[in-house]
């Protein structure tokens, strides 16, 4: 595991925020699903993209890992890329299969309940709001 991923332990975690503002290399191509890997009892972050106006993220959640609930001030977008996962918004229950978006509107109570592993890719806008 190199310094660009950030590990949290334990199903209730609350940060989606990766600690280290490397990027991806710009100009070559990627398999998204390949640079991230799961790690036993844990939550695997790492930024794809960082910039004041909004990030971009791929996520690992081991078996039996979530996110506690949260509402943020800025759209989201969360895009499963393998597995599958429950994402939550205003208590509405949303099953995402591999290759299923969803959009979390700013300032909507959610969170993502634990469905085996899956990976996914999580983009935050926060131009356009006052």
């Amino acid at each position: 595991m190199d310094d660009n991923n950030k590990i949290l332990k334990g199903n209730k975690t609350d940060g989606v925020e990766n600690s280290v503002n490397a990027e991806l290399e710009k100009s070559k191509a990627h398999i998204i699903v390949e640079i991230i890997e799961y790690v036993s009892n844990s939550v695997v972050i790492k930024t794809i993209i960082k910039k004041s106006t909004g990030n971009i993220s791929i996520m690992s959640f081991d078996s039996g890992e979530g996110l506690v609930e949260k509402t943020s001030p800025f759209d989201s977008f969360a895009q499963i890329i393998e597995g599958s996962a429950e994402i939550v918004i205003d208590k509405a229950s949303h099953l995402l299969k591999s290759g299923e978006g969803i959009i979390i509107p700013a300032h909507s109570p959610n969170f993502i309940k634990p469905n085996g592993r899956f990976k996914m890719i999580s983009t935050i806008i926060k131009s356009g709001y006052e």
